[in-house]
């Protein structure tokens, strides 16, 4: 989820950036650093469907 907002936001601030405009107080940078904040969460497992554990099912039992 965090890579797709990520890459949301580094494609806004392409845009601003090629534009060379500003949004007020926000400007390519923020989106730059926006989106890196983005990519660390993701890289770090935050915000992933996968928790890690296992689960139970029939394909994780062992045979005999």
């Amino acid at each position: 989820m965090f890579a797709i907002i990520a890459a949301v936001l580094f494609a806004l601030a392409l845009l601003l950036n090629l534009a060379q405009t500003s949004l007020g107080v926000i400007s390519a940078e923020t989106f730059m650093l926006a989106g890196l904040l983005c990519v660390a969460l993701h890289l770090a497992g935050i915000g992933s469907a996968w928790h890690g554990r296992v689960r139970s099912g029939w394909n994780n039992r062992r045979r005999r």
